[in-house]
This record gives structure tokens, C-alpha cells and sequence, in this order.
């Protein structure tokens, strides 16, 4: 009897559901190793609250995003709705990929390479003979901005427009009537096969535009090609238990599409948020992984707190559409993978902790998690809430949502 009950313990939980939602770039306030990065002071959802005398989030509010913060405008409540805390990432960097390795299970010690003064002549050589193209830029830019900059050259030109960040990314710019997005993805796959460390970047980009010359504007139909986690997440885990995991933006890239059984790209924060209602509705068990892309790409990078705040303001919003229909069975988590603080001259990501919001079907009765030592922890509880065993680093939560 006591192994039939230990088998039972061990299979997935077939009903269960796990929803895991990534508010890309919404910090809460510098690391300890904040120094060692040029972060010191980032603070992306306080220093913005400061910025604007005040954020109006009531739902956030409920749930409890006061509680975890100093946040001006969003106070502690008393009975917050959800279970509240601080991740603290044990990752070296402060990169999607390690931010998003970190959440499903993995630490990574050695950061990816990053290039503050662009790239050397061996990458750019390569880039070349892979693509059969010249290059332009060669800089460490904002993706938009530098569109605006040199689109029109490379219109005219053929050439490549190549470009990083803080990243560890490898980004290949062009205009989709003057480079097919065929030949775009195998130039970016190619290099990506190639690179070697010392340069093995975490990601090389693929970001096709389209357009005239004053009005390009940037597709959907940007693919990463990303580096394959080295052991497997919690992702790989619940797919051999035999349930489903959905990605909903751009975390299958940031994977090189291990542990997922479907992805959907997303435009922008609002269709993320609609297909993510949509599995709510409609999927049955397993996980649906979402990333909220906005907070990172459209206004941490260009500095832009307007867009910041009018982001989280209409995703407080509709969050209540998202309670409605969660089952009392379902376990949903919403945090970040890093910062990204629009108030400081920085447009890169910054070290920051990540706020940490769950609860369990409607919510109610959240607890202090406090401050959790790995990001780790969210995939040791997702594990245990779908029944599949976890033998990777990170403590369960769980128990303190019910």
C-alpha cells in the first residue's frame, strides 16, 4: 500500500495547472553584487514610482506588490491576495537567458561574453563570410535607434547592420525586401553555429524591418538563436512527464526551444496577455510560460518611463481577466528575469532583485515569502504543484500559498 501511495505521489499531477509570467525588466531594487555590474541606485519599479510621485495599481496592490517593496502609490495591504517576495539571482549576469535559465532551474557561473566595445575583427570577418555581405555599425546601440541611423545605407547597400547591447547578443539588422527572412535566419543559425568561446554569445538576433527610409519600423518576425541549456529545466521535466508546456513570447528562444510542446511569438504585451487568457480558457494541464516583452524592449532599453508606467498601468488593468478564470487548482507566479530602470542614463538591463507574486486559484491569505536566495525556488515550486519530481537546485514555496 505504502509504494502504491509513493507511485501516486510520483506521477504528474494530470489536472493541475502552472502559470508562469515574466514581467520583462521590472525590478525592485539593486542587488548586493549590484556594484560589480555599474548598477548601483537601479531601483526599476520604485525609482519609476518616484519618477511619477506615485504608480496607480490597485489590482498589484491587492495582491500584494506593496508589501514586498517601497513602491510610493502602492501601499501594503493587510490580507494581500497573493504570496509576496524578492528573488535574488545567483546567476553571474543579468541577461534574459540567465534570468529565464534561472527561473526553470539552472545557475549559471560563467556569464555569457559581452562586447561594451563592440565586436572584434574575427566576428565581424565571420559575419561576412557566412552572409557573403558587408557590414555596417558594429556598435554597442539601441535596436531602433540605429535602424533610423543606418536602415537607409543598408537599403542602399546590402550590407549587414550589425550591433549589440549590455547583452550577451549578437544582433543582424536588415530590411525584409532587401535580405529575404530565409536568408536572414541561416545567416543568423550559421553564426551561431560558429561561434566559439571566447565568444559564444548567448543569443545571435535575427531582427528584420520593413518600410521607407524615415518610417522603418521593425517585424514580428525576429528569431533568436540561442545557446541549449547544458542539463535540463524544470521545462524538460514536466515534458517527460507527459504534460504540456506552452510558450507564449519569446522564452522557447531563449531555450533553443527545449522542454516546450508549442510556442507563440508575441507583437507586443497585449497579445502576450490575450494568448495567454486564451490557454486560461482553454488548456488543461502543464504549464503556460509567458513573457510580457514590452517593459524590456519598448521602454527599459529607450529609457522611456511614459510608456513604463502606462505598461503596468493597463496590465494591473486587465489582470483581473486573468483571475476570473483561474481554476481553484491552478498555481499561477508572476516576476521578472532582471531589471531595467527607465529614470537612470543606463539603457541596459540592471542587477536587481525581481518581485515575486503566487497564489493558488483566486488568491487569498498571501503570506511573506520574503527574500529567496535563487530564482531557482520558482522551479522547485512549479515541480511540486504538477507532481514532477525536481532534483535541481532551488526550495518549494508551495506550502505557503495554501
Amino acid at each position: 500500500m505504502s509504494f502504491l501511495r509513493t507511485r501516486r505521489k510520483s506521477l504528474a499531477k494530470g489536472s493541475h495547472r502552472a502559470f508562469l509570467v515574466v514581467m520583462d525588466g521590472v525590478g525592485v531594487g539593486n542587488a548586493p553584487d549590484a556594484s560589480l555590474y555599474g548598477d548601483e541606485g537601479s531601483d526599476t519599479l520604485g525609482n519609476l514610482a518616484t519618477h511619477f510621485g506615485g504608480l496607480n495599481l490597485p489590482t498589484f496592490q491587492a495582491l500584494g506588490l506593496g508589501n514586498l517593496s517601497d513602491i510610493q502609490g502602492v501601499d501594503p495591504v493587510d490580507s494581500p491576495r497573493a504570496s509576496y517576495g524578492r528573488l535574488e539571482e545567483q546567476s553571474a549576469g543579468k541577461d534574459s537567458v540567465t534570468g529565464h535559465w534561472e527561473l526553470c532551474g539552472i545557475i549559471t557561473s560563467t556569464p555569457f561574453p559581452v562586447f561594451p566595445e563592440a565586436f572584434p575583427d574575427e566576428i565581424v570577418q565571420l559575419v561576412k563570410e557566412v552572409s557573403g555581405r558587408d557590414v555596417i555599425g558594429n556598435e554597442v546601440a539601441s535596436g531602433t535607434e540605429i535602424m533610423v541611423r543606418l536602415g537607409g545605407d543598408h537599403v542602399r547597400s546590402g550590407a549587414l547592420i550589425l550591433y549589440t547591447s549590455a547583452d550577451s547578443v549578437l544582433q543582424i539588422l536588415a530590411h525584409e525586401e532587401v535580405v529575404p527572412l530565409e536568408e536572414q535566419y541561416r545567416i543568423c543559425e550559421t553564426i551561431h553555429q560558429h561561434l566559439e568561446l571566447p565568444y559564444r554569445v548567448g543569443r545571435v538576433i535575427a531582427r528584420p524591418f520593413v518600410g521607407q527610409e524615415g518610417s522603418f519600423v521593425r517585424t514580428a518576425n525576429r528569431v533568436d538563436y540561442a545557446v541549449t541549456p547544458p542539463v535540463d529545466t524544470v521545462l524538460d521535466k514536466i515534458r517527460k512527464a507527459g504534460l504540456p508546456v506552452s510558450g507564449i513570447g519569446k522564452v522557447d528562444t531563449l531555450f533553443a526551444g527545449r522542454g516546450f510542446s508549442s510556442a507563440e511569438h508575441t507583437f507586443d504585451n497585449a497579445d502576450g496577455f490575450d494568448r495567454t487568457l486564451h490557454h486560461l480558457k482553454s488548456q488543461e494541464s502543464g504549464m503556460v510560460f509567458t513573457n510580457l516583452l514590452d517593459f524590456d524592449t519598448q521602454w527599459g532599453h529607450r529609457n522611456d518611463v511614459d510608456g513604463f508606467k502606462g505598461g503596468l498601468e493597463e496590465l494591473d488593468r486587465r489582470l483581473p481577466e486573468w483571475i476570473d478564470q483561474l481554476r481553484p487548482d491552478d498555481l499561477i507566479v508572476i516576476t521578472a528575469d532582471h531589471g531595467n530602470d527607465p529614470t537612470t542614463p543606463s539603457t541596459d538591463h540592471s542587477r536587481e532583485h525581481v518581485p515575486v507574486l503566487a497564489w493558488l486559484g483566486k488568491g487569498g491569505n498571501g503570506k511573506a515569502l520574503g527574500l529567496r536566495h535563487g530564482f531557482v525556488d520558482v522551479a522547485a515550486t512549479i515541480s511540486e504543484h504538477l507532481g514532477v519530481p525536481w532534483d535541481g537546485p532551488g526550495k518549494s514555496f508551495l506550502t505557503n500559498l495554501r
